[in-house]
């Protein structure tokens, strides 16, 4: 049985996770899920791991995906307790995806799980972006976050208590949100839908001194006096080159954070670097290579070239392989991170 237990002691240092303990973590969590999850469980003795774990990452990367271990999405997202290990003793809750751009999925996650996404997001936003200096006992991070409850939540509360700071948490239905305003004028959707939203942050805005906000960036036109907003931290498809740097004309004081979410692993961090939104996975939990399919064969693409996502979600509670409808590009490594990010992910584009 994998346990929680034994990873926390191998998990140090989030920035420092090596090939060789990526791979011997991933063999792992294969095994454990083969032999306790109904899902893959008949999978074994069809695959032979032992074969399938040999040589580099990245060609241990590529075997499983042509190995024909990639999960369909309509059976993951119809039949997801399958996917949860049987006798799993761990703290286990079900989530459920945003639904901003396609149907809702379930799935579920480990409370243990997300102590450690909060710790790599801590160490990165420390290393990278100086966080740690920034906020103390003499100047308290004072955030609003907008999103929906469930994972998100959970996540961003704990890092914002992580920093002693204060949290102002204003839930959002996000159900179909993105066509929405795609469809109508931003004023007419926070006169609506997102009505409540707009009236509690003017509200809390008008009685508290604001420095920290997490949300979309279609959000920021809720902010009074953008001088005082030393971080923001945001997230979605949307965001882009171009428009981190229009934001920051705007927010000429502030730390912009791009994130990258999804409903099964939670955040990961991003960084604008080379006139490209890179990001990197928390390795050995979340990997992600971009990969194209030559005669029949997925590969890894080569730096700099894109391709579909591939998602190789590992934990003790979850083990999903998947192909996302999201190109991207392949980004080598790059400081804090000793690991293969991405770049510029666009969904349902065309991969050239």
């Amino acid at each position: 049985m994998l346990r929680y237990k034994d990873i926390i002691e191998e998990y140090g240092n989030p920035l420092n996770i090596s090939e060789r303990e990526t791979v011997e973590y991933l063999q792992r969590v294969f095994e454990h899920h083969f032999d306790s999850t109904p899902y893959w469980r008949k999978m074994k003795g069809k695959i032979d791991l032992n074969e399938i774990f040999e040589g580099t990452l990245n060609e241990i990367f590529e075997r499983i995906f042509n190995a024909k271990l990639v999960v369909d999405e309509d059976y993951l997202r119809n039949n997801w307790l399958d996917f949860v290990p049987e006798n799993y003793n761990g703290r286990i809750r079900f989530y459920q995806s945003s639904g901003t751009t396609r149907e809702r999925a379930i799935g579920h996650w480990s409370y243990e799980y997300l102590k450690l996404l909060v710790k790599y997001l801590r160490v990165s936003f420390d290393e990278i972006y100086g966080l740690d200096k920034k906020y103390n006992e003499d100047h308290k991070m004072r955030a609003i976050v907008h999103g929906p409850y469930g994972w998100y939540q959970e996540e961003i509360s704990e890092l914002v208590w992580s920093y002693g700071g204060l949290l102002y948490f204003i839930g959002v239905e996000t159900d179909g949100i993105k066509q929405e305003l795609k469809e109508k004028r931003l004023e007419e959707v926070l006169e609506g839908r997102l009505g409540p939203l707009a009236r509690y942050t003017k509200r809390i805005f008008e009685k508290d001194r604001i420095n920290t906000i997490r949300t979309g960036p279609q959000m920021l036109a809720l902010v009074p006096e953008t001088e005082n907003i030393e971080t923001i931290i945001l997230s979605g498809l949307g965001i882009t080159v171009n428009s981190l740097k229009e934001i920051q004309k705007t927010f000429t004081n502030s730390t912009i954070i791009p994130l990258y979410g999804y409903y099964a692993f939670g955040d990961i961090i991003g960084m604008l670097k080379n006139n490209e939104v890179v990001y990197y996975p928390n390795y050995p939990f979340t990997i992600i290579f971009p990969l194209v399919q030559e005669e029949g064969q997925y590969k890894i693409v080569k730096y700099g070239e894109r391709g579909k996502m591939g998602l190789i979600i590992a934990r003790p509670e979850l083990l999903i392989v998947k192909i996302e409808d999201e190109n991207m590009s392949r980004v080598p490594p790059m400081p804090p991170f000793e690991w293969d990010g991405f770049g510029n992910p666009r969904r349902g584009k065309k991969v050239v």
